[in-house]
């Protein structure tokens, strides 16, 4: 049964990347919000399907791009056409989200929270989320200040950005809330081996939320051409694609968050991962013998932590360690785990040789 949030909200679900680390799993035309990992499920039909409860489908917004929008639309039935925004070009995530923020801001006012989620993430405890979530809108309402996710770190990743947090400001929705002092780059393993032993960090999770009024100061404060194009879009939304190039082209977390006093966060521990490359899949599959392997059958033998995707394969293993193995119709991928973040190295190469079939 559908119970809605305390306060006003809609979502805004990011779904335009196309997860080139993913690759060759993820494609132009199949991106990585479109595939699935542990269950029957996508990505972002998984992303969809956890504000069930939260709020209804025709308050959730997708922005995509043009080539992925209509696998994504199939994959999201019941989501409103109208509610699928089509990006005229991928600009990053400070123009998608100010698109947003105009479209929510028309249709429920600026008041109305604006939670924005990308589509690729995974997460374990539904209900939680769900709560916290809830809890982050409800301290957005009351605030009027920006709000991020941020995510009890269980080990020192350096995959992920980070926040420096300060003391605790308040609770709301039963949660302890905290000042963003800092936003922190992926730092390396001594550096994040020291934030996870002395506390005081969180992973950023890339998911917020605020008011739209509080997000439209901020860009009219941090990125004033792309709210002065917010400003004109909102009085003639038939001009998207005339207005589209003067929205900045850079991150939230850059050209807003970074720059904003007054961000605030809270602690969150719902098994949270953004499967953000291939070396993600441990956090999510369970470890057999071999390593991580999503396979029809597998064995192994003197061999170890090895990452495995050949789902319609007996796959077999003997002396290999820290491999990742991806199989496709097309493309058979084959490489070192020290290499999952240069995937894009492949495809720069297959792009320089006119192999675009393959991308």
């Amino acid at each position: 049964m559908f119970h809605s949030s305390s306060v006003p909200m809609m979502v805004l679900i990011m779904a335009g990347g196309r997860g080139t680390r993913f690759w060759p799993l993820s494609r132009r035309r199949l991106p990585k919000q479109c595939i699935s990992l542990t269950s029957s499920r996508t990505l972002i039909q998984s992303t969809v399907d956890r504000l069930d409860g939260l709020v209804p489908p025709e308050n959730i917004l997708i922005a995509t791009g043009n080539e992925m929008a209509p696998r994504i639309r199939e994959q999201l039935p019941q989501i409103p056409g109208q509610n699928f925004l089509v990006e005229p070009r991928g600009r990053n995530t400070a123009p998608c989200i100010a698109w947003g923020a105009v479209e929510i801001g028309r249709r429920m006012g600026g008041e109305t929270v604006m939670a924005v989620l990308p589509a690729d993430h995974l997460v374990k405890d539904e209900h939680l989320f769900r709560s916290s979530l809830s809890a982050a809108a409800q301290a957005a309402s009351e605030t009027n200040a920006l709000v991020t996710l941020g995510i009890s770190p269980t080990k020192p990743e350096t995959g992920y950005g980070y926040l420096s947090v300060g003391g605790e400001l308040g609770h709301w929705g039963g949660m302890p809330f905290h000042r963003v002092r800092k936003f922190i780059e992926k730092p390396d393993l001594n550096t994040a081996t020291h934030y996870l032993e002395n506390g005081g960090y969180l992973w950023n999770s890339g998911m917020f939320c605020w008011t739209v009024d509080a997000i439209r100061d901020a860009y009219r404060e941090h990125l004033p051409s792309t709210w002065a194009a917010m400003a004109e879009l909102t009085f003639e939304p038939n001009k998207l694609e005339e207005l589209w190039s003067r929205f900045e082209a850079t991150s939230v977390d850059y050209g807003v968050m970074e720059r904003s006093p007054g961000v605030l966060t809270m602690p969150a521990s719902f098994g949270w991962s953004d499967v953000g490359a291939w070396t993600a899949l441990p956090d999510v599959v369970k470890q057999v013998d071999g390593g991580w392997i999503l396979s029809h059958r597998s064995v192994s033998r003197n061999s170890h932590q090895n990452i495995v995707h050949v789902p319609e394969k007996l796959v077999a293993l003997l002396g290999v360690n820290k491999l990742i193995v991806v199989d496709t119709p097309d493309v058979l991928m084959v490489a070192s785990q020290n290499a999952a973040q240069d995937i894009g190295e492949i495809l720069e190469e297959l792009q320089q040789r006119n192999l675009e079939e393959y991308l």
